[in-house]
């Protein structure tokens, strides 16, 4: 392994059926105020709420409601949080959600008490805070952001048409996270593909770059390998435990620094698809797979020798009389085959990007060193075009 790294991860997870159970050790150590972050009301649908507020008048909390974040959580939804966490004093903002909800928490815990705008701030500038910082705790309904043991936090404009996400440091973690397999059931099939994929994107992003025999690259391989096996007995049936429970500890593991240590990373499909969330609003992992074989299949020339192990390692493509172009190239139809197997969204187009969105996407799209190749915006044009 190349590079000098530090590994932290201060975030307590609580995995299992009995998870929930644990919420009440964790109140115990803050205060009585609790803002309680959640979407757009499916937790009272699916009983997790009253689960919830009942351990929190059981430990004699008082609750501050801050309903309604939407799937991408605006600047607009941000500063209406901040200011009832604020004015409310709150000692804790518990999140109960999926990543995005996780994620505002996140944003709100850094934005309270910050003297300038956060968007400015966090966004623009992307400073650390120098403010008061909020404790925050997660119960994850939907996997995929792996929000529930990080520091980042996705917030969209929709006046500037941009997606920004920031990375925090360990004070913005969530201090503890609430994981039962069972909480995800009852999500819709496309949301829970969407998920999927964004584990997915995740550990990609972080494999395809560097050529040194690096350890994280094994760890990354055998969570892609776990993925996808899992991720094919959940479409087919939702509620397998055991299916379940592997995505949503993978989800975890994809995203918690673990499996960048010691290498450079590549987000470019997380800058294209998030440039593409911010013009039609489209659910997150979707804007991933839409925009993924165009980019990878251009950069595969440049990264050819790990691409090849991505066919052989995650793939099973044999190499015998191949070249290793024809190798890289079948591992390539292999990942695209089970994308659309397991139902998810392949062409932007369906996703609403119109021909004239085009140039403001290339606009908006941030570009990304680490990887294989890095982006000019003729480049970044042409991999819209053919995600179309």
């Amino acid at each position: 392994m190349l590079g000098n790294f530090i590994y932290s991860n201060p975030t307590r997870l609580y995995f299992g059926k009995d998870a929930l159970n644990s919420l009440k050790t964790e109140l115990e150590r803050y205060g009585d105020r609790v803002m309680l972050s959640y979407g757009g009301g499916s937790i009272k649908k699916n009983g997790i709420y009253n689960k919830v507020i009942g351990i929190l008048k059981e430990c004699g909390k008082t609750v501050y409601e801050d309903a309604g974040v939407m799937p991408n959580p605006t600047v607009h939804k941000l500063y209406e949080g901040a200011k009832i966490a604020r004015e409310n004093e709150v000692d804790l903002i518990l999140a109960v959600g999926g990543g995005s909800v996780c994620d505002y928490a996140k944003a709100v815990a850094a934005s309270a008490y910050c003297e300038g705008d956060p968007w400015e701030m966090y966004y623009e500038k992307f400073e650390e805070p120098v403010c008061k910082v909020i404790p925050v705790g997660c119960v994850l309904t939907m996997v995929g952001t792996g929000s529930e043991m990080n520091g980042g936090a996705v917030i969209t404009h929709p006046e500037k048409k941009l997606k920004v996400g920031h990375v925090f440091g360990e004070e913005l973690y969530p201090k503890f996270s609430v994981l039962n397999p069972e909480f995800t059931y009852t999500l819709p099939k496309y949301q829970m593909v969407s998920g999927i994929y964004d584990i997915f994107s995740h550990i990609c992003e972080q494999y395809f770059s560097g050529e040194d025999d690096n350890t994280s690259d094994y760890l990354a391989e055998a969570l892609m390998k776990s993925l996808i096996h899992s991720s094919l007995i959940a479409v087919e049936n939702p509620t397998d435990y055991e299916a379940r429970s592997n995505i949503m500890w993978t989800a975890t593991w994809a995203l918690n620094t673990l499996i960048s240590k010691g290498k450079t990373t590549d987000w470019m499909v997380h800058m294209l698809g998030q440039s593409v969330g911010a013009y039609t609003d489209a659910t997150h992992g979707m804007t991933l797979a839409a925009v993924s074989m165009a980019y990878y299949r251009l950069i595969c020339p440049f990264g050819l020798k790990k691409f090849v192990r991505f066919a052989k390692e995650v793939w099973n493509v044999s190499p015998d009389g191949k070249t290793d172009e024809q190798t890289a190239a079948e591992g390539l139809c292999r990942m695209e085959r089970w994308m659309e197997k397991i139902g998810l969204v392949m062409k932007i187009s369906k996703l609403g990007v119109t021909d004239d969105m085009i140039s403001g996407l290339v606009k908006s799209t941030f570009v990304q060193t680490g990887g294989y190749k890095t982006l000019t915006e003729s480049k970044i044009e042409q991999v819209f075009k053919e995600s179309m």
